[in-house]
């Protein structure tokens, strides 16, 4: 079964609205870990500053104190962002304000020495990008700025047709496509375990056939919303389809299939704002709150006329048991209510909805 949904994620391309959603929350999973490593090439950045500034016999010059102001600046801002598109703009002006001050630092260092730090800080910053939340125009755009800003051959010595400039060329090159291939091949990776993970939640939650929520999602959601919900406007309605047995019988089981496909949108439509599920069979629940006893009523009955009027092949109709989620009562014992006003509404001549009632369990 894994294998069979795994293909079929495989075949497909994630829709743009999923990808959103993925961004989004790789974003916000790895929000912690973003400030964490602008908090880090601070630290980085200052320690070798200050190294090159007295080792290196040279100031620590008021450049300096800008610069780290501007990146703790942008490392608060960080910790209030809360949408990935406004990280990725915030990333790439944090990587041009940190490449601008590593290259003040490089420029501390001996002429001979320069090159080869102009290239192990690029690496290091594009390395950190891969690893991050950021998009693909993003992470290139950081790629094109962090070479212009460190780039090696702006050393006065370096020549490209030169042995020493052909070497770095070659391993500018090595570096870039390892690290753009590990970007691209990472990205890919997670947005695909998040497809995945959407796929498999939507089959633990979503009944197949009706493309509505299961057994196992609405006990979830109706468990929540005891708790929140004021037990004098909640209310739990049992659906049953009329002589669903004799659909299949006469007419076949597919299209026993196209009337519960029919029933489960005629509630979804009617009772967009309430959980509802198929729980099995040809049995729906629906889990209604916020009504009195007057509105409950009328929005069950305006199901069933719904169902019985609706002008298609192999119509049906409903029966409904309805009750009172009480203060007291658990969601197995209102379950077990509703059933027998279900029960009661069978008997009094389907297609219809009946109250529970002390003497409805009697």
């Amino acid at each position: 079964m894994y294998k069979t949904i795994e293909q079929q994620v495989r075949r497909n391309v994630a829709p743009p609205e999923l990808r959103q959603e993925f961004r989004q929350h790789d974003f916000e999973s790895l929000h912690s870990f973003c400030i964490l490593i602008f908090c880090v090439s601070i630290g980085i950045w200052t320690l070798f500053d200050l190294i090159v500034s007295y080792l290196g016999q040279q100031d620590f010059t008021w450049i300096s104190m800008a610069f780290i102001t501007v990146m703790v600046t942008l490392t608060i801002i960080l910790a209030f962002t809360r949408k990935a598109a406004h990280f990725d703009l915030l990333n790439l002006v944090f990587i041009a304000v940190i490449t601008l001050a590593m290259r003040l630092v490089i420029e501390g260092l001996p002429i001979g020495l320069r090159p080869a730090w102009l290239v192990l800080g690029g690496s290091s910053v594009l390395y950190s990008v891969s690893v991050l939340p950021v998009r693909r125009w993003a992470f290139f755009a950081v790629l094109v700025v962090t070479w212009l800003n460190l780039q090696p051959f702006q050393v006065a010595d370096m020549h490209l047709l030169e042995l020493r400039g052909l070497m770095f060329v070659c391993y500018l090159v090595f570096i870039n496509g390892l690290i753009v291939y590990t970007y691209l091949k990472m990205r890919r990776a997670k947005l695909y375990n998040f497809y995945l993970s959407k796929v498999l939640l939507d089959q633990a939650y979503i009944d197949a056939l009706t493309e509505i929520p299961n057994r196992r999602s609405f006990m979830a959601k109706a468990q929540t919303h005891l708790k929140e919900d004021d037990a004098q406007s909640r209310y739990l309605a049992m659906i049953d389809i009329d002589n669903f047995k004799k659909v299949n019988d006469q007419f076949g089981h597919d299209i026993g299939d196209v009337v519960l496909k029919r029933t489960a949108a005629n509630i979804k439509a009617s009772m967009t704002e309430f959980e509802y599920a198929r729980l099995g069979g040809e049995e729906f629940v629906i889990y209604l709150w916020g009504l009195n006893q007057a509105d409950a009523e009328q929005r069950v009955a305006a199901l069933c006329t719904q169902v019985r009027e609706d002008t298609v092949a192999h119509p049906v109709t409903i029966s409904i048991g309805l009750t009172r989620i009480l203060q007291d009562d658990s969601l197995t014992n209102a379950l077990v209510k509703a059933d027998e006003a279900l029960y009661q509404a069978k008997h009094a001549g389907k297609d219809r909805y009946v109250l529970w009632r002390e003497e409805v369990s009697v």
